[in-house]
């Protein structure tokens, strides 16, 4: 296992995305954890999807009334980065900033060149400009494509991505590699496989079956139910970034004299993937529990067993054997501990009770 060579105490960290689902539970955690830590967090806080959670999300940052600065601008703005870097000489940055989504980038492919190119090359000059710890950045499950071969390793090839999202992030696997390689800066890149959990992202496909079938309307099951997903509950998600955070790659110089790039790919994921019609039924039985359903819903009338969507692909299984080597954690939380806390999140959001 790693030993820690980041102290986080009385550092300032910056969080892009901080309005967004992973980011928000990450500076709270933060904020948790250390108690003379300084946070600044940006966000663009755009209408991707219901910007009402997100604001609820920075509210509940603000009340804890802690050392926190939001900026609310893009990271596709360099001029705004270059100045929140210069300004605050940040130890850790954690790029969770970047336009998600699978079937939206077949839609609106500017939004994700924007900001998962644009943005993230802004954040590596940056880094590289004004000397920082640790560079860590979200990657995705996505990258693995139509890989035939799992559990998905970090090792495998990721040469074959099927949608343009999945291309910008192993595009940013690939910017951060070169970046560490020519300016030594150490940077880790995080694979995540399908987070969920309370005041998740409305697009996924949870939130989504849970606010069709509370409006009593028909929710699509792609490749009629044969699809499974590695789901990933946001704390564990949460808890492998806190502490990759705090274990950058070493600084090491190879034979030829030249720096070998300070480098890290980690998938976080729960290592357990769920068949998508058990996913549902269980998801079903927990919005009953907490109220947001009736306990005579019908369930069969209001689903429909479709083919497959462009973009996606039938399986997502993380190898997480590298998690658990170098940091002793691997995600356990299990699915129906993870939607029960969203069915109940959901009950008293949005007054179902």
């Amino acid at each position: 296992m790693l030993q820690s060579n980041i102290s986080l105490s009385g550092k300032t960290v910056l969080v892009t995305g901080a309005a967004g689902f992973i980011g928000s539970n990450l500076v709270k955690r933060l904020f948790h954890d250390v108690s003379d830590i300084k946070v600044v967090g940006v966000d663009s806080i755009t209408d991707y999807y219901d910007v009402n959670i997100k604001h609820e999300r920075l509210r509940e940052i603000e009340a804890l009334g802690r050392d926190w600065t939001f900026v609310k601008a893009s990271i596709a703005d360099k001029a705004v980065i270059d100045q929140l870097f210069a300004e605050h000489k940040f130890a850790v940055v954690v790029n969770l900033a970047a336009q998600a989504g699978v079937r939206y980038s077949i839609t609106n492919p500017d939004a994700y060149i924007e900001s998962n190119l644009i943005g993230f090359y802004n954040i590596l000059e940056a880094c590289r400009h004004h000397e920082v710890e640790h560079l860590v950045y979200a990657s995705s499950s996505s990258v693995y494509g139509s890989n035939k071969k799992v559990p998905y390793s970090t090792d495998d090839k990721v040469d074959n991505p099927v949608s343009l999202y999945a291309a910008t992030k192993k595009s940013n696997e690939l910017m951060a590699h070169a970046y560490s390689k020519l300016y030594n800066i150490p940077s880790t890149g995080l694979r995540f496989f399908t987070v969920y959990g309370p005041a998740g992202r409305p697009d996924m496909a949870y939130f989504g079956f849970t606010d069709k079938l509370r409006a009593g309307k028909t929710i699509q099951i792609f490749n009629y139910g044969n699809c499974k997903r590695d789901f990933t509950y946001v704390d564990d998600i949460v808890e492998g970034v806190v502490r990759v955070m705090q274990h950058a790659p070493e600084k090491e110089n190879g034979e030829d004299g030249l720096p070998i790039p300070p480098y890290k790919v980690y998938n976080i994921g729960n290592n357990n993937p769920e068949n998508l019609l058990d996913f549902v039924t269980i998801l079903q039985e927990e919005l009953i529990r907490a109220k947001v359903l009736p306990a005579d819903y019908d369930f069969e009338a209001h689903k429909q067993l479709v083919p497959m969507q462009p973009g996606d692909v039938p399986v997502t299984y993380a190898d997480t054997t590298a998690l658990e080597q170098d940091f002793g954690f691997k995600p356990s939380t299990s699915l129906r501990t993870g939607l029960r806390k969203f069915a109940e999140w959901y009950a008293q959001y949005y007054g179902t009770l």
